[in-house]
């Protein structure tokens, strides 16, 4: 099978390649998956480039990057049903402690993690369900219903922030949003009440009058360390901050007095270790909205598997609108 591998950390151009590999073969608990599409995420990104705190090489000789894809799957291990063979899936985890991810022909991992598309959903949309749809779900529903709440999501531009705002919007949350000028309309397209320039010097003070000063019940955060002073201005008592990135600032400083006479609860999301119970039921909530079209991810752009550098390039790229795709195809 064609597979872009690395085997050092570095630029993309520099250390993915395209190579030939053996197709994996199911081992019993296993779905073999024929990949349509492949997900990249910033994640994907960072890992090759080796910008994870303390990582110094890679945790394997030779790796397959991207968690996330959709494909059929073509066979199935011992202990698996027979009848999933020739069932459309998305997936998720693809490389996530395990060396061969989703940016190959072929992808062998444990059943569970290849879950059933809903009909009509596409394979495009389906590679974008597992971290930026996952994330997305979790951070808003993690804490229950959000109907009747006022919820503030940061990033409303980027792929989980545009899946936030309309699964918020859906839930009947009153929603309010932050991203650039150029991309506010886009948000608001997507279902938000309030959008407002996250650079603004008057932000608080915008968040706070759009809430006729009650405040944010929930925050779903993208860069917890540049708006945690933000966040004390404008969450309500006993409101939740559902983080799940701050890679501007990972090591913010926190003003505890607001936040602690607020009694503010901050949930941190790594949607790689979320607990499967939460896990099956952020996947009820990507299936149920994408059935009633409450939730249609974007997809910014697509690259052949051969271009994956360029990919990787994209996803990294300020102004990006949705999710950047490989076509295995």
């Amino acid at each position: 099978m064609r597979a872009i591998t690395y085997s050092s950390f570095g630029p993309a151009s520099d250390v993915l390649s395209l190579t030939n590999l053996p197709t994996p073969s199911p081992a019993t608990g296993e779905v073999l998956v024929r990949l349509r599409k492949s997900g990249v995420n910033p994640s994907d990104a960072k890992a090759r480039a080796g910008a994870r705190p303390g990582v110094t090489k890679p945790a394997f000789d030779q790796i397959i990057p991207h968690s996330d894809g959709a494909g059929v799957i073509e066979t199935v291990g011992d202990g698996v049903d027979a009848t999933r063979i020739g069932q459309r899936v998305w997936i998720w985890n693809g490389q996530w402690q395990r060396a061969f991810g989703t940016a190959a022909e072929y992808i062998a991992l444990p059943a569970a993690q290849a879950i059933p598309l809903p009909d009509g959903i596409s394979f495009d949309i389906g590679a974008t369900l597992g971290i930026p749809g996952l994330t997305a779900a979790h951070t808003v529903f993690g804490g229950g219903d959000v109907a009747g709440q006022t919820m503030l999501i940061s990033g409303g531009a980027g792929a989980v922030g545009h899946n936030a705002v309309q699964l918020a919007k859906s839930g009947g949350a009153t929603v309010i949003a932050t991203c650039s000028d150029q991309a506010a309309q886009r948000v608001r397209d997507a279902g938000a009440d309030h959008v407002f320039n996250y650079a603004d010097p008057d932000l608080a003070a915008q968040i706070t009058d759009a809430t006729s000063g009650a405040g944010i019940n929930r925050a779903v955060e993208v860069e917890f360390g540049v708006n945690a002073a933000l966040l004390a201005e404008v969450m309500a008592p006993n409101g939740t901050i559902a983080a799940y990135g701050s890679f501007i600032d990972m090591t913010p400083e926190l003003p505890f007095g607001p936040y602690l006479f607020k009694a503010l609860k901050i949930d941190i999301t790594l949607i790689y270790i979320l607990p499967e119970p939460k896990r099956d039921a952020a996947i009820t909530r990507l299936h149920a909205a994408l059935k009633d079209g409450a939730l249609t991810p974007a997809i910014h752009t697509t690259y052949p598997l051969v271009d994956c550098a360029d990919a990787h390039e994209a996803v990294m790229s300020a102004g990006r609108a949705g999710a950047v795709l490989l076509d295995l195809d």
